[in-house]
């Protein structure tokens, strides 16, 4: 036999679920932010040793 009725917690997990897949991007762009950065860095300090 289907249910009859409203869904329950549907609305509430669909916002659960929008939130941390927020959360996890925003850690993801983060981590990538601090790897470029540090190439950056790395390379930078390459360039300055090797024209030493």
């Amino acid at each position: 036999m289907a249910k009859k009725g409203k869904e329950k917690n549907t609305n509430n997990k669909a916002k659960h679920s929008k939130l941390i897949a927020q959360k996890k991007n925003k850690i993801k762009s983060k981590s990538e932010e601090r790897k470029a950065r540090l190439k950056a860095i790395v390379a930078l300090a390459k360039t300055t040793k090797s024209t030493e």
